[in-house]
């Protein structure tokens, strides 16, 4: 069953945060946006698992009901939450009552994929998820700051710093250096100090933002290191005390 969940887990990942457009995104109450995110649920599914199985339709037809429902409610991270719930949810129940998924297919010789599998999904959690999560989060208080306080100097760049920090915790709690995490908020602290230190607003934001940022992150590794221990050592990460 771990196999089967792990490459599940992976292919909903891919296909929610890599593979699913802005286009997807915005016209998600049109059937034709979102028989087109179903089909990339199921493809992704049938890559990850290396074969078709019914039980795969039937999480592609449900992963589009789901979609179908958060697309009529407010905008806002809770829905965003409850949504990837309800995905992951349909996964573990999947997994549970067809945990042959992955030994019938064609990648079940692999031995070392489902755990590989599981370390991509965890980071694209940490990096891509994080960044909807966090932006979803911060969109109220954005609204709010004064006009004419800009929240990014550079087109992009906000996006950009968030996915890299992201990406070096999730990192630095694999590699088993937590205490790097540290470093990382001391150096961005040190780095926004002048640009938010006369503007009482703008600063709450900015710590608001770094510690939903950092948690998020800090979070997902950890999650991903206890999912990890359900397989063999991959060799690439320290051995867990």
């Amino acid at each position: 069953m771990a196999e089967t969940l792990a490459a599940l887990v992976f292919a909903h990942v891919l296909a929610d945060f890599v593979f699913q457009t802005r286009w997807m995104v915005a016209n998600k109450i049109r059937p034709e946006a979102l028989a087109l995110h179903g089909l990339v649920v199921l493809g992704t599914a049938i890559a990850a698992t290396g074969g078709i199985d019914p039980g795969l339709i039937w999480l592609a037809a449900l992963h589009v009901a789901v979609d179908a429902l958060k697309a009529r409610a407010p905008r806002g991270l809770q829905p965003f939450l409850i949504d990837q719930a309800a995905h992951l949810a349909a996964i573990a129940a999947l997994a549970m009552s067809r945990p042959m998924i992955w030994d019938h297919g064609r990648l079940a010789d692999i031995a070392a994929l489902p755990a590989l599998m599981l370390l991509a999904a965890g980071a694209i959690l940490a990096t891509r998820a994080g960044g909807f999560a966090v932006g979803l989060l911060m969109e109220p208080f954005a609204s709010r700051l004064p006009a004419g306080i800009s929240t990014e100097s550079l087109p992009g760049a906000g996006r950009v710093i968030g996915l890299l920090e992201r990406g070096l915790i999730f990192a630095l709690v694999l590699l088993g250096q937590p205490a790097g995490v540290g470093l990382l908020i001391a150096a961005k602290s040190i780095l926004r100090f002048g640009a938010v230190r006369d503007d009482r607003a703008l600063s709450e934001y900015v710590i608001i933002g770094t510690l939903a940022s950092f948690g998020w992150a800090i979070l997902a590794a950890y999650a991903t290191l206890s999912a990890l221990n359900i397989f063999p050592p991959l060799g690439i990460l320290p051995v867990t005390p």
